[in-house]
């Protein structure tokens, strides 16, 4: 037997453990063999230099394991079962396997998440106020399910989402979005939804309209699938209804993804007129829509345009919202409305993945909606995004008076500014993360790769006032 003990360490785990770990490594590496037999208990202890006790402890360890099998009056012994390891050499350290490359079915590409409180100044595009969040109220909702939840709630059941919780979210889609449905389903986080709809509406190599500048997580989603991603025009009033004309004309295209109300990135609403030829066209071509509307709450120049789902009288809008904008990303709560054959579908395929979300925070949010407090929350918010609104179109005015080629308008809603520097700004990424500075220019949300890049996409809402002004100056003194 090709096998010595190292001295045990004092001070690490406890000796029955190490010694045991001893033993499996030297079976693993092949310095002792399936079917071998072990030295006596004695031998073993006078070896690791530990008591009877600790060796008995560490060979039933390694029989409850699977590693060795006990022989009545014989000791112990190498499990048979096991396959056999070739070794060459006496080194406990020996690689007996070189390590297999995986063969994925997609390479999903590397996108980490940034530690947004390593930066300066952070001008995120979809980034909420967390500071102004009203948690000692919502805590009392907490607190008030932790004490009265239902044991039930809390099994393996409403993959759809908790009863209580849908309740809310159609009575308020009636009344603030004017939007009647009969079901929603609660996902974790509108990018489940835009994942689930992908999973259930795309076979690979089928296609997905997006406009040109989009949202960047979408096509991911959609290319997970098998989704080919056909980019369509844009102009000022949103995407060409010409240019989706000749898509649908040459390519088999199952899905069109839209963000009517605040386009993202332009942050610009679509008309009604432009809203109702896309719609008319993907009626008759069988292509449903996805309507992502993922900020509807804060719209300032007036009151909000109804949703595109509002008035299907095909059932070919599939819409999807989120809580992320209005809470914090962290709460991971989205949810999903469409036509009944489609959220059936969607649920089918949210039971394969995780089965539900997270009972009590579903249920917390559905109390903290009951007592009016979410919408006192919403207006508080809507308030405050506006005037930060306006202190930044009033500073970027400021800039443009100063000697700043730029061009931009205010958008009537939404959380961002979407600004034309007028210059080649290839190389201003690399500035903005050297300097500390979190934005998105332009090639950010392309699906391929632009000769000139000049546009850059600024959020305001997650700043105060006096930020918003300091880092809009450190922003331009790299350009």
């Amino acid at each position: 037997m090709m096998f010595t003990g190292r001295p045990l360490d004092k001070k690490n785990k406890a000796k029955h453990i190490q010694m045991a770990e001893q033993v499996r490594s030297a079976i693993q590496s092949g310095h002792i063999k399936p079917g071998e037999k072990l030295p006596s208990a004695r031998a073993l202890g006078q070896l690791f230099s530990v008591n009877r006790h600790t060796v008995m402890n560490a060979l039933q360890n390694l029989v409850a394991e699977g590693w060795l099998v006990s022989e009545l009056r014989k000791g112990y012994k190498v499990n048979s079962q096991l396959p056999v390891v070739h070794s060459t050499q006496v080194n406990e350290q020996d690689v007996t396997f070189d390590p297999v490359t995986p063969q994925f079915a997609a390479v999903i590409p590397k996108n980490p998440s940034p530690t947004l409180e390593e930066y300066a100044y952070n001008f995120a595009g979809g980034l909420p106020d967390i500071t102004q969040f009203p948690f000692d109220e919502f805590r009392r909702s907490i607190n008030k399910v932790c004490r009265s939840s239902n044991a039930h709630a809390l099994h393996y059941q409403n993959v759809a989402g908790e009863p209580e919780l849908r309740a809310q979210l159609k009575a308020y889609l009636r009344k603030a979005r004017g939007l009647p449905c009969d079901d929603v389903l609660v996902c974790n986080g509108s990018q489940e939804a835009l994942f689930l709809t992908a999973q259930a509406f795309l076979s690979p190599g089928e296609g997905v309209a997006m406009e040109s500048l989009g949202y960047p997580p979408a096509r991911q989603a959609f290319m997970a699938a098998g989704g080919v991603i056909h980019d369509i025009k844009q102009d000022e009033q949103g995407l060409c209804v010409e240019a989706l004309a000749e898509c649908f004309a040459s390519s088999t295209i199952r899905l069109l993804y839209l963000t009517p109300l605040h386009q993202y990135p332009t942050t610009l609403t679509m008309s009604v007129a432009r809203r109702m030829a896309i719609y008319k066209l993907c009626a008759q071509h069988g292509v449903f829509i996805i309507e992502d509307d993922y900020d509807h709450e804060f719209h300032y120049r007036c009151p909000p345009l109804q949703p595109m789902a509002a008035n299907d009288p095909a059932q070919i809008v599939i819409y999807l919202s989120t809580f992320s904008k209005i809470m914090f990303a962290g709460a991971r709560l989205g949810y999903v409305t469409a036509a009944p054959a489609v959220l059936e579908q969607l649920v089918g395929l949210k039971r394969l993945i995780n089965h539900k979300n997270d009972v009590l925070m579903q249920l917390a949010i559905a109390d903290w909606m009951a007592t009016g407090n979410f919408e006192r929350h919403l207006r508080r918010m809507t308030k405050l995004y506006q005037q930060r609104c306006d202190l930044m179109a009033q500073k970027l005015g400021d800039l443009k008076e100063q000697g700043f080629d730029i061009e931009f308008k205010q958008p009537d809603g939404g959380m961002a500014f979407w600004v034309d520097l007028k210059r080649d700004i290839s190389n201003l990424p690399a500035k903005l993360e050297e300097a500390k500075i979190f934005a998105h220019t332009e090639q950010a949300f392309c699906h391929t790769k632009i000769e000139r890049e000049t546009h850059i996409r600024l959020g305001f809402a997650g700043q105060r006032a006096e930020r918003i002004i300091a880092g809009l100056d450190a922003v331009f003194a790299l350009l």
